[in-house]
């Protein structure tokens, strides 16, 4: 059978439709409906766990299951078949809360902090210029630390640290790295990723005061204190250090006032022959290709924020004094495809 449709609509319709997909999981998170779901069973007997309507629950059963979240097999007994349910190895490892790679509350926050920017669109846009000052303000340090120690450390866990060691796999220079930086490093866990990757290594982690804490946690955590330090302090205007043959920065430009400034500070902190890897999301020329970045991008467009077309990155370092930039896409980053710059 199929579902293909040509008419010009339809991914319109499919933005109706994933709404309703969205609200889905969302439902089978608030329920904790994965971890019930570790061997087959029937809506009859989900129902009577969670105490809900079985009758209802079979349908939200086979959305799940028709977005993969669940495994479904048809049991027949004494010739009466019913269809029953199990989670799906992907729930089971980035939704089931005791897994080490649980994403549920990112997932989550991503969810409800991009619907209620997209319900504030029409508003955004009717505000003047001079009304700049009645937009939401940035988020604080103390917000950035809060957010590190619940929900971007799963998000880092669970999918940043893979496509960092990715990152590293496919540039084999690095493995003679000695000292590094992590800069704007939140929770940590690329820093501690990376340590163990570069064994002879020594890095520093860098971010905002109560955001540096919460990467000192995780260091002693993973018993790395001697040889991942951490600084705390404002990309803008405090001290990196100096002397770094690596300077890893991922997501952190699109928010820095002065991206010159940011790139020409970043620059002398490194090392001769250092190398600076920029992970930043670029808005693509092609339309297919910008979608998925436009859409994540657009609430911290609308706050004031950066996010530039495809290429200009790589003109602002060049311009910051770095000798040559290499460039290339990695889609393993979550929600939208980065471009990952190799600057010496």
């Amino acid at each position: 059978m199929k579902f293909q449709h040509p008419h010009p609509l339809q991914p319109y319709w499919d933005l109706v439709l994933a709404s309703v997909q969205a609200d889905a999981l969302a439902t089978a998170l608030n329920l904790g409906l994965f971890e019930v779901l570790t061997e087959y069973s029937s809506a009859e007997e989900i129902a009577t766990r969670l105490t809900l309507d079985p009758s209802k629950l079979k349908h939200v059963l086979d959305l799940l299951w028709s977005m993969e979240l669940l495994e479904r097999i048809q049991v027949n007994a004494s010739g009466v078949i019913t269809p029953c349910y199990r989670t799906s190895r992907c729930a089971k490892r980035y939704f089931v809360t005791c897994s080490p790679d649980y994403c549920g509350d990112a997932w989550r926050f991503r969810l409800e902090s991009l619907r209620e920017s997209g319900a504030e669109l029409t508003s955004y846009l009717q505000r003047q210029a001079n009304e700049a000052d009645s937009l939401p303000a940035a988020p604080t340090d103390r917000c950035w630390a809060t957010l590190a120690r619940t929900k971007i450390v799963q998000e880092q866990t669970a999918v940043t640290v893979e496509a960092a060691l990715a990152v590293v796999d496919r540039l084999p220079e690095l493995k003679n790295t000695r000292r590094f930086l992590d800069l704007g490093c939140g929770p940590g866990m690329v820093a501690i990723a990376l340590a163990n990757a570069l064994p002879e290594s020594h890095g520093t982690v860098f971010d905002l005061p109560s955001t540096a804490a919460v990467a000192r946690q995780k260091i002693e955590a993973a018993q790395l204190g001697a040889r991942l330090s951490v600084l705390e302090g404002d990309l803008t205007r405090d001290d990196l250090g100096h002397g770094y043959d690596l300077i890893w920065c991922a997501s952190v430009l699109h928010f820095v006032p002065d991206l010159a400034q940011a790139l020409r500070r970043i620059r002398a902190a490194l090392a001769p022959g250092g190398r600076f890897v920029s992970i930043h999301a670029e808005i693509p020329l092609s339309a297919s290709q910008a979608a998925t970045v436009l859409a994540y991008y657009l609430p911290l467009l609308m706050r004031g924020h950066h996010v530039g077309r495809q290429g200009e990155l790589t003109k602002a370092l060049l311009a910051a004094g770095f000798d040559s930039v290499e460039s290339f896409e990695i889609d393993l980053f979550p929600l939208a495809p980065v471009q990952v710059q190799v600057c010496r």
